[in-house]
């Protein structure tokens, strides 16, 4: 919309990505903190609140009166400002829109059925979750080469060109991409506002990242990928506005969580952007949480399965520090601030080409 009114009345300045991406960004927060009062509200009266799995550590009891859900809310207004502000001829953002709906869908349906029941482990069974994962992540992957016939070379980080053209495999990579980072931030979405922060800090790194590849002058200087994808930073702006906007009920202690409406879809997000931005690989250090998350999850499993012992008192990684009686807040804030850290690495690393 806002794109028209910049052709049709001839207003330059609305023209610029890096004027519409701010201006998302704080559409989405307002959308946000309007509506997830009246949400949290909802929830309440409905009873649409966080089952806690048995297992979890005893300090998670109290929290079972807490709203769910919560990702509904924030990426609802990631959307619209989104719809507000893009150029709807760029399939790239068409995509991101796309990847933002159907994951959330699914999340939602989980969500649903825990609520229901009554039951923390009650949700979509895992196959059936995965398998709808992947159509999903199959739809978008072929959306990206068959409609907007998107480069399928591989590129690593501090190499200029990139190392192969994966061709037609590039959609079973991509799947891989979109599905484990989903997974991954799904995992970490166990305390108090300690998705959040990573999230938006990931999606920072992405947006400038993105601005950069669809930017044909810095992009040649900095010896970096071009394509046309400088739109998708608008909606990646959205949604770090929105993440802002839900960090303020999230914060510990939390008066909603985002749920799986929002973690899978978060996580699915982030995937895409690592795809479009040539970044897949960067994606490990730019998500360093959501890898060590689930690492700590493989680990423990594998470890328990070969050697019947376990590395860490309870994974993912950290229930293991709440066990050792670490306070929520601390865990949380240490976490944030190896995810800010890691995330500024990654964005130095672009220079070095």
């Amino acid at each position: 919309m806002l794109y028209w009114l910049s052709q049709t009345l001839d207003i330059n300045i609305l023209s610029y990505i890096t004027i519409r991406a701010g201006i998302s960004f704080f559409l989405a927060l307002f959308f946000t903190l309007f509506l997830m009062p009246k949400f949290i509200r909802w929830a309440q009266k409905t009873s649409s609140v966080q089952p806690i799995n048995e297992w979890a550590p005893k300090r998670h009891k109290e929290k079972a009166s807490t709203p769910t859900m919560g990702g509904i809310v924030f990426i609802f207004s990631t959307i619209l400002a989104s719809l507000l502000t893009i150029k709807f001829s760029n399939y790239y953002a068409l995509g991101a829109i796309l990847t933002l709906t159907i994951f959330t869908l699914i999340g939602f349906q989980d969500d649903f059925a825990k609520i229901r029941k009554n039951e923390n482990l009650a949700g979509l069974k895992a196959r059936s979750k995965l398998i709808l994962q992947i159509l999903s992540a199959l739809f978008i992957s072929s959306f990206l080469c068959i409609y907007a016939d998107f480069n399928t070379d591989l590129y690593l980080p501090f190499l200029k060109n990139p190392i192969v053209d994966m061709g037609l495999y590039s959609i079973i990579f991509w799947i891989l991409v979109i599905i484990a980072t989903s997974n991954a931030v799904n995992l970490t979405d166990g305390l108090d506002g300690l998705a959040t922060v990573p999230s938006i800090s990931a999606l920072t790194s992405f947006s400038i990242i993105i601005y950069i590849t669809g930017h044909a002058k810095i992009s040649t200087y900095l010896l970096m990928p071009n394509f046309n994808v400088g739109e998708v930073a608008i909606v990646s702006a959205a949604l770090m506005g929105a993440l802002t906007g839900f960090l303020w009920f999230n914060c510990h202690p939390a008066e909603v969580f985002m749920g799986d409406s929002g973690s899978l879809t978060v996580g699915a997000f982030l995937g895409y952007l690592a795809i479009i931005s040539k970044s897949e690989v960067l994606l490990l250090l730019i998500g360093s949480i959501f890898v060590i998350e689930t690492l700590s999850v493989i680990l423990q499993v594998g470890s328990y399965k070969l050697r019947k012992k376990r590395v860490f008192l309870m994974a993912p990684i950290h229930h293991h520090f709440e066990m050792k009686n670490w306070a929520e807040n601390k865990i949380i804030v240490r976490f944030w601030i190896i995810a800010i850290l890691s995330n500024m690495i990654a964005l130095i690393s672009l220079k070095i080409r």
